[in-house]
């Protein structure tokens, strides 16, 4: 019973009979019991993973919508040319997706992606290539199908290898040209760091190998880290038993255009960290985005050993590298733009001369390496070295609670936001389960950040500053210390450089 305007109404059925007195918490009596729908636990979104016959592993995350993104990893890269010319990596890069056995030309994949409303794009890295293609889910058998033909039957015409030989010259033209330094001084870091093995190789063709490079020596590479054991087919937003159906169907028992494999003259170098410095003395007074020059600036990147992603101290490491944090000194500022990590504070916020000081962490499966990019007037070089020493050597000695817990907070968060993406979430699978086999999901690694304490920080760091720096500088280096001092200066408490180098400041 109820009132409406004060006048009592009787509830009841349109029989006469009376409502019956039923809370709503309660079930209704004669009516099933309702199933709502919930996730059911981790299983509808762990990675899936199945090797199959030839060695290859498919990997595949589900992932809700109507496009999918599918790839072929191979664990071949430039840390893999100590045997060939380098440049070999780069030149792949650049014919990906070129005419294949079934398909004439590079237009015809891109109309048979189209149909699908799908694009593809091919990346190398030191230690990985990754061929990868976005498209609507009920293309997934034409995908496949392409991914193994680009992969595995490339045709390599002299007139495909001519156009990349110009695509490699024009990129080596532009690196050198560009007001962005950075993709030149991480490329003098590594040939610093690991002078002339594995990761210390050239990710860019040097000028002297673009001629060298032909199909002959190509499939010579390709036969050796081509083979399934060395790949994973990786997939998100796809049913696993279809993208493995797939698999079976084109990926199983294929014979590669450059014929058997021989996987027995894979170079199984491992990394070597001898630190040591690589300059460029470079005029950087014409170097302009427009009508408003930039001011001439010196860059510097000086690196320390840190470890592999395999290893424990990964996170602890992630987390330093989060604490460091820093940018440009033109930064808007705001929530999580990372204002309150050491480089803002120790060096942007405390000397105006000061262009830019950010902190990057590279990791590979055997050595890894933490550094610092620094850029500011020429004149005041040293001084910029001796505040990238100080920022390394100060996060050894102080660590505020808060601070650390700040930097855990903002790893999570950039892991948990990055992974909303699918080609990122297509990558990490990928990556995780070349190098491991198998994946640690978001949340797993989120519980790893937690449990870093301020100790395993120090740990970290103290092992880190034992090591020989890495030097990276580009631009005019009349100023800029002897390696000898920077290094006495990295291994002394405070960070300071001899006296010579600060007697008129």
């Amino acid at each position: 019973n109820g009132s409406v305007f004060g006048i009592a109404v009787c509830r009841q059925y349109s029989s006469g009979s009376a409502y019956p007195s039923v809370s709503l918490s309660t079930p209704l009596p004669g009516i099933p019991k309702p199933v709502f729908a919930s996730v059911d636990g981790q299983e509808k979104y762990e990675t899936k993973i199945t090797t199959l016959e030839n060695g290859l592993k498919v990997a595949s995350q589900n992932k809700f919508g109507q496009f999918c993104t599918v790839g072929i990893l191979v664990n071949s890269g430039s840390r893999h040319e100590a045997k060939y010319p380098s440049g070999i990596a780069h030149f792949l890069e650049k014919l990906s997706f070129s005419s294949t056995a079934q398909f004439e030309s590079k237009d015809e994949i891109l109309l048979t992606l189209e149909k699908h409303g799908g694009i593809c794009d091919c990346q190398t890295s030191r230690d990985t290539t990754m061929y990868a293609v976005s498209a609507e889910v009920k293309g997934l058998d034409t995908v496949v199908n392409l991914l193994s033909d680009a992969v595995l039957q490339p045709r390599l015409l002299d007139e495909e290898i001519e156009m990349t030989r110009m695509a490699v010259r024009f990129e080596l033209e532009d690196l050198n040209m560009r007001p962005d330094p950075e993709p030149l001084l991480t490329e003098m870091i590594h040939a610093a760091a690991y002078r002339g093995n594995t990761v210390g190789l050239p990710r860019f063709c040097p000028p002297e190998n673009v001629e060298k490079i032909d199909r002959k020596l190509l499939h010579k590479y390709l036969q050796s880290y081509y083979c399934p054991q060395r790949m994973v087919l990786a997939g998100v937003g796809v049913e696993h038993e279809q993208l493995v159906q797939c698999a079976r169907k084109y990926l199983l028992n294929v014979k590669p255009v450059w014929g058997a494999s021989t996987p027995a003259n894979v170079d199984k170098s491992v990394a070597q960290y001898t630190g040591g410095i690589v300059k460029m003395v470079k005029d950087m007074s014409d170097v302009s985005l427009g009508p408003t020059p930039i001011p001439e600036l010196t860059h510097i990147m000086i690196g320390l050993e840190s470890c592999s992603f395999l290893e424990d101290d990964f996170i602890p490491f992630a987390v330093l590298n989060m604490m460091m944090g820093g940018g440009g000194s033109f930064s808007a500022g705001g929530p999580g733009k990372g204002m309150f990590t050491r480089l803002y504070l120790n060096v942007l916020n405390r000397h105006h001369w000061m262009y830019n000081a950010t902190s990057y962490h590279h990791s590979y499966e055997d050595s890894g390496l933490l550094c610092i990019h620094a850029s500011a007037d020429p004149r005041q070089v040293a001084f910029v070295t001796q505040s990238e020493f100080v920022a390394f050597i100060a996060c050894n000695l102080s660590l505020v609670q808060m601070e650390l817990e700040r930097a855990k907070t903002q790893l999570k968060s950039m892991l948990m936001m990055n992974l909303e993406s699918r080609p990122v979430i297509f990558e990490d699978v990928g990556r995780q389960v070349l190098a491991t086999g198998k994946r640690k999901l978001p949340h797993e690694l989120c519980e790893l950040i937690s449990n870093v304490t301020a100790s395993d920080i120090k740990r970290v760091t103290t092992k880190m500053l034992r090591s020989k720096p890495a030097v990276a500088a580009l631009g005019d280096l009349t100023e800029l210390p002897s390696y000898e001092d920077i290094q006495a200066a990295l291994s002394s408490k405070d960070g300071r450089l001899p006296r010579i180098y600060r007697l008129f400041r």
